[in-house]
């Protein structure tokens, strides 16, 4: 593979807003080339998600994305029939004195089934990104079934049929680790783990995410996030985070961080009340790390 092609998935995503580096770059176009799902676990707040969505743009396609969740099914994640409307027409077609009996082809067809995100993923006329976020928030019958239809990229309706996937999605699946994934669903996938940004990442992204943030402040910004997150937090504060609190403090036109801006503004940051007391108890250091000292007063 040649180093042009890595760059070149390299500027596209960075072309939409996504600061990556060489590992994303790779795995991205592996996945790809080898039509194979990829797996991206990390700590919340990182940009897993922004992975699919800015890919979906560079690629011009549609984004479909399934949430996870407990007790998640596969009725959810497939299709369902839209039992009022068939209801509805089967009353109209009664009452305008048409035989129901050989209404059953009509009532289980396209016009009433309801495509959830696998089904709509499969049946797309272009080749969509499927991303199915927080895989690992889904209970393991759930994981169980998906795996089902990544070997082989078609769903059995019984009413109608089996129906293969007329262009193969490319597949984004992201997990926090609130619990461990199957081996067989980790055999299926290409694999990246996405940490938190360095301070000189996290500053390219500020910068680019938030260009009206004044460039002392941005530094001063992502040098408290880092500093920030080497305190025991229970909610460790991701980019998102970062990306809030520039935001909010460009949008008061601040050109520096100091004490009283930073308690006041806090709850941007962190949303946990024993992050807060913890972080307002270290405050004084953490200023004198990030070189604000001389402003606390």
């Amino acid at each position: 593979m040649r180093s042009q092609e890595l760059h070149d998935i390299k500027k596209m995503l960075e072309k939409q807003g996504y600061i990556s580096d060489g590992a994303i770059a790779m795995s991205i176009f592996l996945a790809m080339q080898l039509e194979k799902p990829l797996l991206i676990e990390g700590p919340a707040g990182v940009g897993k998600t922004e992975v699919a969505k800015v890919m979906a743009k560079a690629l011009n396609t549609e984004l479909i994305r399934l949430q996870c969740y407990e007790g998640l099914d596969s009725t959810h994640a497939l299709y369902e029939w839209n039992y009022q409307h068939q209801l509805l027409f089967l009353k109209m077609q009664e009452a305008e004195g048409e035989n129901t009996k050989g209404l059953e082809k009509t009532i289980f067809s396209d016009r009433f089934l309801l495509k959830r995100p696998v089904l709509q993923a499969i049946t797309a006329a272009q080749k969509p990104v499927l991303l199915i976020d927080e895989i690992d928030r889904a209970d393991e019958e759930f994981e169980s079934f998906l795996l089902e239809v990544l070997s082989d990229w078609q769903v059995t309706i019984p009413e109608i049929g089996t129906i293969k996937a007329k262009n193969k999605p490319q597949i984004i699946l992201t997990g926090n680790r609130t619990r461990e994934l199957s081996e067989a669903l980790r055999r299926r996938c290409l694999y990246i783990w996405i940490d938190y940004p360095d301070f000189e990442k996290e500053l390219a992204i500020v910068r680019a995410k938030v260009p009206e943030v004044d460039q002392q402040l941005g530094v001063q910004i992502c040098t408290f996030m880092k500093e920030l997150r080497q305190l025991k937090l229970e909610k460790t504060p991701g980019i998102s985070e970062t990306l809030d609190w520039a935001k909010a403090l460009a949008s008061m036109h601040l050109t520096h961080l100091d004490k009283k801006v930073v308690e006041d503004t806090l709850g941007v940051v962190l949303k946990d009340w024993q992050d807060m007391r913890h972080t307002q108890d270290a405050l004084s250091e953490l200023l004198e790390k990030t070189g604000v000292v001389s402003r606390i007063g």
